[in-house]
């Protein structure tokens, strides 16, 4: 993901946010405003009706003998209080006022509902008007039969509202691309340091594979930036020890190319027969040799890189599998090989790669046992694991190379020269590999060596 998309991924989504949550507090903003509103409108609607009872109580206590009196206009009533605001107009066609007494209209105003309207229940009330909503408030005056009504228009109020909230929200339009202007800063600012991060990562070359400094980076940041030194550490060990092997293989290979060019160079100068059989079958055992060797180099190849698929392997069913493969071998050096243990043990494993391991073990057991010798092999639990040794009573290997002989090319002086150095090199490969272990001990019955392999339980 480049710079940019991040950027804009975090502002599409930050942004949304911010503006849903001005929608809502104007949303709480427009229902306070109108509650106040409709409060101090209400509360005006009662003190007017106070007032017009106080300017129009001679008025209505007259008797009947004239007719209903109108007022031309509410804030000629109200001694022209709003005749300093040029929406008087407007505001006095949006009120009404009528006196009432003995269920007769005295005195009204020229927007007042008329008589067939009768008068509303003492305080405040909501009617319709031809069309409109008015809010009403009726003052009973005590002892008598007269009622003062005030009416408003709700429009008025609703327009009053709507003014407060455009008068709010016309700055918010100037004020949100400014927001969203920040918001795009900030982020862009923010990210900074994943960007130096990205661009010290870019500047390296293949070969530079050094911690990246984590001192400076955020916080949050440093986890990232510890993951990336192990895995960089990881490279770096890596590629060291292909190096190291891509340098021991070609060394191990140019030993057995070297011997066999010279032996086609004997075979091409001499004239003696026998010594032509003689050399053929040196040719024949220097190929096998360096065949040998490409094929352990083509397993831990493949060791390193193949996939694992685990899944649910019967362990006795593949030893015994194994083991027949080196009928021929076992034959021939008429070795005593034994299999013993649970015929249902269980192991999680990558198949190919379990079947490798075993037969490089089994390998090695047959290579160092001596003709006429013994191998055991045993399943048997052990905790959540099933432990799989195979014991031979061959010459064994000394405590202090038990860590050494799981190098690759690490050999141990003895009789037995054909050894690649990459059997257990490979085994431990694949231990690793299954989240297994290993360990190299003496056999119980004393001689020989005894490798105990842990395979996790399905």
């Amino acid at each position: 993901m480049n710079r940019s998309t991040l950027t804009r991924k975090l502002f599409f989504r930050v942004t949304p946010t911010i503006l849903i949550t001005i929608a809502i507090v104007a949303a709480f903003a427009f229902h306070s405003a109108t509650r106040e509103i409709n409060n101090i409108y209400d509360a005006q609607l009662i003190n007017d009706a106070n007032l017009l009872w106080t300017l129009l109580q001679k008025e209505v206590e007259r008797p009947e003998t004239r007719p209903p009196k109108q007022i031309s206009d509410i804030d000629l009533a109200m001694g022209n209080q709003l005749a300093m605001n040029e929406d008087a107009d407007d505001y006095a066609e949006a009120h009404m006022f009528r006196a009432w007494k003995d269920g007769k209209i005295r005195v009204f105003s020229s927007t007042a509902f008329p008589e067939h309207i009768r008068e509303q229940r003492t305080g405040l009330s909501q009617i319709d008007y031809e069309g409109e909503a008015w809010r009403v408030y009726s003052l009973s005056i005590p002892q008598t039969s007269i009622v003062i009504e005030v009416g408003e228009k709700l429009a008025l109020r609703r327009t009053l509202v709507l003014n407060i909230m455009l008068n709010l929200f016309f700055p918010l339009l100037i004020l949100v691309p400014i927001i969203a202007f920040l918001i795009w800063f900030g982020i862009n600012n923010g990210l900074g340091p994943i960007h130096g991060l990205v661009r010290q990562i870019r500047s390296r070359s293949p070969d530079d594979l050094t911690a990246i400094p984590i001192d400076t980076l955020p916080r949050d940041l440093s986890p990232l930036g510890r993951s990336i030194n192990q895995l960089l550490d990881k490279l770096d060990r890596s590629l060291i020890a292909e190096r190291r092997f891509a340098d021991h293989a070609a060394h191990q290979l140019r030993t057995p190319q070297a011997a066999v060019k010279l032996l086609l160079q004997m075979l091409a100068v001499t004239e003696d027969e026998d010594e032509r059989k003689v050399i053929l079958n040196d040719l024949e055992t220097s190929n096998e040799r360096a065949m040998r060797m490409i094929e352990q180099l083509l397993r831990t190849a493949r060791v390193s890189h193949q996939p694992l698929e685990l899944m649910n392997v019967p362990l006795y069913n593949t030893v015994a599998s194994v083991i027949a493969e080196f009928g021929n071998l076992i034959t021939g050096k008429q070795l005593d090989v034994s299999l013993l243990g649970s015929e249902t043990a269980l192991v999680s494993a990558d198949e190919p790669l379990l079947r490798l391991m075993i037969s490089n073990l089994i390998d090695n057991a047959i290579k160092y046992t001596p003709a006429g010798g013994s191998i055991r092999v045993t399943i048997k639990p052990e905790n959540d694991r099933w432990l799989l040794s195979i014991s031979d009573s061959g010459p064994g290997i000394a405590a202090q190379h038990h860590e050494a002989v799981f190098q690759r090319f690490y050999r141990i002086d003895s009789p037995q020269k054909e050894g690649s150095g990459l059997g257990l090199a490979i085994v431990s490969d694949i231990v690793d590999r299954l989240s297994a272990t290993i360990a190299l001990n003496v056999p119980n019955a004393g001689g020989g060596l005894r490798v105990d392999v842990g395979l996790l339980k399905s």
